[in-house]
């Protein structure tokens, strides 16, 4: 292998320039690095608000690229098959990547790779999404973990690598080899209308994420155990946006958090427990990957679950419409900014599972439609504990009541006004932003009535849920 033949660094989630492993051992190496992005039967079966973030978090890092000197390299094609073409085009003589977990990346990872050096190809995968990749944290018994506590005192004193500097110079090579055009890719056409909306409430790229982080700390990390679970506040540090797609490492957030604690900063603990529960979710969609699509506890497969997506209960819980506020206007926060406050994401997924007896898989893939957040371990992760069917999940027994809980966390209804439009005689623009933002053929406007009643209402679900659960026969 030449010292001057090329690297095609094949990206998918990692798109930043500091702590990214890969790209930082390209740049060691020497040799001209090509960063290259695929656009495949993956990227094109992501979820209408997921593949339009990842359009817009594209541009913003073919930007940075630039200006280091480098450039992005869109194809579209089978993986496999695109990738022998650019080793063809360009001389490239290895092909390196970020490691991906979710089942789907996983198998086609595996394929790329054997065949790739089976062709004579150095296939490299690195770490960078996880601190701790998922076969490297083991029970005294050599298993995976499958209660979250125990996880987290297994990794809470392990050392965690230093974030990497972003490289002072990516190597280019003599010629660059041709590119589509992102535009092309049309990857925000399914967000139809409401691609305008949601796209005033991004923040984009790897320089908007450290900003996020930095203020996190700086003003809100010290509060961070009460007013994490008050939606009206801005309390949380709002990254899941951001290292969805890698604009920002779990190592930077982590050393950040840790240099928060030992200034004695109240929440910084419970900050780094949240990112654990994430590399939590990971470690168990790696160990049981059926965990994005079947009950991890199979006895749930008997439960009567209602299915049917068409109900006109689940159709009011998807548009907001349930008459139950805390519902209603967390489901109006996802619709017009693509995330959900994470004491919303508990209520609605309650209310549908429980309330509302409708099968997890139902809220699992409206969600994959509608956060720009989206992360395939945590979104099954959250739906299952939710429906209780989970690893360390929520007793089924345990219903989120909607009416109690805006009572407790949001008591003067600050959130509820900001989302739901109707009643008021001059809503906000968040509220009138979700009119924009759903479909048309719903048929919503901001001077309809406000359902008069719940369409399951708090008490009426809870004893359904209850009596469903006392009748199950597992």
């Amino acid at each position: 292998m030449s010292g001057t033949t090329p690297i095609l660094l094949w990206l998918r989630r990692e798109l930043r320039l500091s702590d990214h492993p890969a790209l930082a051992e390209a740049c060691r190496a020497g040799r001209p690095v090509i960063p290259v992005f695929l656009r495949d039967d993956l990227v094109d079966g992501l979820g209408a608000a997921p593949k339009f973030r990842l359009g817009l978090g594209l541009e913003a890092f073919a930007r940075a690229l630039e200006g280091q000197g480098s450039r992005l390299i869109l194809r579209s094609g089978p993986v496999l098959e695109t990738l022998r073409a650019l080793l063809g085009e360009t001389g490239a003589c290895a092909v390196w990547w970020t490691r991906a977990y979710d089942p789907d990346s996983l198998a086609r990872d595996t394929e790329v790779k054997a065949a790739l050096k089976q062709d004579g190809i150095e296939a490299r995968s690195f770490g960078g999404h996880l601190m701790f990749e998922p076969w490297s944290v083991e029970t005294k018994t050599g298993g995976m973990y499958r209660v979250y506590t125990p996880f987290w005192r297994a990794v809470k004193d392990r050392d965690v690598d230093a974030p990497l500097p972003a490289p002072g110079r990516i190597p280019a090579p003599d010629t660059w080899p041709a590119t589509e055009a992102l535009e092309d890719w049309r990857l925000s056409a399914a967000m139809n209308r409401g691609a305008q909306v949601v796209r005033a409430r991004v923040q984009l790229g790897e320089r908007a994420a450290q900003g996020r982080l930095g203020h996190f700390i700086a003003h809100l990390v010290q509060d961070y155990d009460t007013n994490r679970d008050r939606p009206a506040v801005d309390g949380t540090s709002a990254l899941s946006e951001n290292l969805a797609l890698g604009e920002i490492s779990a190592h930077q957030c982590w050393h950040a958090g840790l240099r928060a604690r030992e200034e004695g900063k109240a929440g910084a603990e419970t900050f780094l427990k949240e990112l654990v529960w994430r590399e939590f979710a990971y470690h168990l969609m790696f160990h049981t990957p059926d965990l994005v699509a079947r009950n991890w506890r199979r006895e749930w497969d008997a439960f009567p679950w209602n299915e049917e997506e068409d109900r006109p209960e689940v159709l009011a819980w998807k548009q907001g419409r349930t008459g139950l506020r805390f519902v209603d206007a967390a489901m109006r926060e996802m619709h017009v900014t693509g995330r959900m406050h994470n004491r919303g994401r508990m209520i609605v997924a309650s209310y549908l599972t429980k309330h509302l007896l409708t099968h997890w898989r139902i809220g699992l893939r409206f969600f994959e439609q509608h956060l720009i957040d989206w992360d395939p371990a945590s979104n099954a992760m959250g739906w299952q504990w939710s429906a209780g069917s989970g690893p360390d999940a929520t007793p089924y027994f345990r219903v989120f009541n909607p009416e109690t809980q805006l009572q407790k966390f949001d008591p003067d209804r600050t959130y509820a006004r900001r989302w739901i439009a109707e009643g008021q005689a001059r809503p906000g623009e968040d509220a009138c932003a979700f009119f924009r933002a759903v479909p048309r053929r719903w048929g919503l406007a901001a001077d309809m009535a406000y359902p008069a009643e719940p369409v399951v209402s708090a008490e009426e679900g809870r004893k359904r849920a209850l009596s469903a659960y006392e009748r199950r026969d597992f």
